[in-house]
């Protein structure tokens, strides 16, 4: 029986990241998480992984490789907002964090298993930015400049593999439903929410969807691209 094809999630243990390998599993591909927590009551693949560390992606694209399978989609999933602080009030650790998990780990995760995709001649990278990298949230500097960084260096590697198969592209949500919301403010996540025509939260099987569908042979005449999922706040 031929073996399905491996889907490495990062930060996939829970929220967005496990809603996405929920559904990329519903598609037939095998979910293997890197997380530094393992995703509970599920039979996935797990490798303890921090995204910010460029020799544990690399032991965790060869363990992967290894026991799993050829890598056939990386979803950079793995981020964190930091408090909400001013950028006056906001200290060098807290900044430097903030870009080594969102935007550092995208970049180590993004060249180490394009790397191994490139070789096959086929692959799908989605990076899961935010709207705060194309507005800025006030009281999040540190993320949304982290996020800006991602939606760049999307266009950018996008082009660069646009002749090997492997295809690489972002998602923009605005605000989702998750316990990362739990980092921010009561006011900073309300301001979010009164900024969406939609009034409300986006959920993270919406965003799961449209992740399933970058990540799949459908998705075949984009690459670098980004795409928003606002809550109709992004009509430009």
């Amino acid at each position: 029986m031929p073996q399905s094809p491996i889907a490495v999630v990062t930060g996939g243990a829970k929220g967005i990241g496990r809603a996405i390998a929920d559904r990329l599993e519903q598609d037939g591909l095998t979910p293997v998480i890197w997380d530094l927590e393992a995703p509970r009551e599920r039979g996935w693949g797990h490798i303890a992984c921090d995204v910010s560390n460029e020799e544990q992606v690399a032991a965790a694209v060869s363990r992967t490789e290894s026991e799993h399978g050829p890598i056939a989609v990386l979803v950079n999933n793995a981020g964190m907002t930091g408090p909400s602080t001013k950028v006056a009030e906001t200290p060098l650790a807290q900044w430097l964090k903030v870009q080594a998990v969102n935007l550092t780990g995208t970049f180590l995760c993004s060249r180490a298993v394009a790397d191994v995709m490139a070789t096959r001649g086929y692959g799908r990278i989605v990076n899961i930015a935010s709207l705060a990298g194309k507005e800025g949230t006030p009281t999040l500097s540190a993320y949304s400049a982290a996020k800006a960084g991602v939606l760049a260096f999307t266009k950018s590697h996008g082009k660069e593999l646009a002749q090997t198969g492997v295809l690489v592209n972002a998602v923009a949500p605005a605000a989702i439903d998750t316990d990362i919301l739990q980092q921010m403010s009561p006011e900073t996540v309300a301001a979010m929410i009164a900024k969406s025509p939609l009034g409300r939260l986006g959920e993270v099987e919406e965003l799961a969807e449209l992740v399933a569908w970058l990540a799949s042979e459908r998705c075949s005449f984009s690459t670098g691209a980004v795409f928003d999922l606002s809550g109709g706040r992004a009509t430009y």
